[in-house]
């Protein structure tokens, strides 16, 4: 049985790798794209995962569905387009390699799907549907991704939400804020940035902040805080950690590499959700921080995912910053 389904965006990201000898940038092809980079995730850390999203019948799709085949990703909910084609995104990163991107998507594949191109038998096998708000920007792919996700929780799986905001793919963010607080309701578990709570909420105290998501109905929230580590709340249990020191090469899919691993601890508990320990939830924020710092070390979003062992290993002597 999978227990965990992914839906949303898989794309390309072009990640830099210096220069050329002429002095131009270079840029080599990643797969990418954030539901894509957490499916990954949790089957590098041994979760049975799907992913239903939707790439153009092109060489790049062609690649992705072979990448994350490659990964162990069960990949029948995969469609293809005739006439769109993949979504490219371009990664830009600054002096301390914190990413940002340009994305050629007006169309791109991803957007296009359609609610009848959903594989809803992989949505009843699963127990946990994990989705962001990237597929929510445009039409038709945010009608279905809400479909989806109000299908799921009409037949009690847990959902997982990452508001993964990208303001240059909304029309305003007006619009944003609408769409993503709306998607809020239906989550049990949370990731959400520090921009991203204080864009949500107009809080500047995070737990504040959470406190406020936590009203809405949400079970569990991890706020991911770059350097300064991760929080969580979970009822009245409220923890932190910093993260850890490593030599930040690229930090594309390290927010994704984190709710995997959150996800992948929850998915190995007999009671999920229930009866959390702060105990366990420090283990858990352990363990994201450390799958979250080896991304960063690596560039790319889908090919920087750890595995069980290397979060072990890397665990054994990872130092805080």
């Amino acid at each position: 049985m999978i227990k965990i389904c992914a839906i949303g965006e898989l794309l390309i990201d072009f990640t830099p790798v210096g220069k050329s000898d002429q002095g131009n940038n270079l840029f080599e092809q990643n797969p990418g794209g954030g539901p894509a980079n957490v499916a990954v995730a949790t089957s590098m850390l041994g979760i049975d995962t799907a992913f239903i999203g939707k790439v153009g019948k092109d060489r790049f799709g062609m690649a992705l569905q072979k990448a994350l085949t490659d990964k162990k990703v069960n990949m029948k909910g995969l469609v293809f387009s005739d006439n769109v084609n993949t979504t490219l995104a371009f990664v830009h990163l600054d002096e301390n390699n914190d990413r940002s991107f340009s994305f050629y998507r007006k169309p791109g594949a991803d957007i296009t799907i359609t609610d009848s191109e959903v594989d809803y038998h992989l949505i009843d096998d699963c127990e946990l549907l994990h989705f962001s708000s990237v597929s929510m920007t445009d039409e038709p792919s945010r009608t279905t991704t809400v479909n989806a996700v109000k299908y799921a929780k009409e037949k009690g799986k847990l959902i997982s939400f990452d508001p993964n905001l990208r303001e240059p793919l909304w029309n305003s963010l007006s619009e944003a804020k609408e769409v993503i607080q709306s998607m809020l309701t239906y989550a049990d578990i949370l990731k959400i940035s520090e921009e991203e709570l204080l864009f949500l909420t107009g809080e500047n105290d995070l737990l504040k902040g959470c406190r406020i998501i936590q009203k809405l109905g949400v079970s569990l929230i991890f706020a991911t805080l770059g350097k300064k580590g991760a929080m969580y709340l979970y009822k009245d249990i409220t923890g932190s950690q910093k993260t850890y020191d490593v030599k930040v090469v690229d930090t594309t899919g390290c927010g994704d590499s984190f709710v995997g691993a959150v996800l992948s601890k929850i998915m190995t508990r007999e009671q999920r959700l229930e009866h959390l320990s702060k105990d366990e939830l420090d283990e858990i924020n352990r363990f994201a921080n450390l799958a979250g710092s080896l991304t960063a070390m690596k560039k790319g979003g889908v090919p920087a995912m750890p595995s069980l062992q290397e979060v072990i290993e890397f665990g054994k002597k990872a130092v805080m910053l």
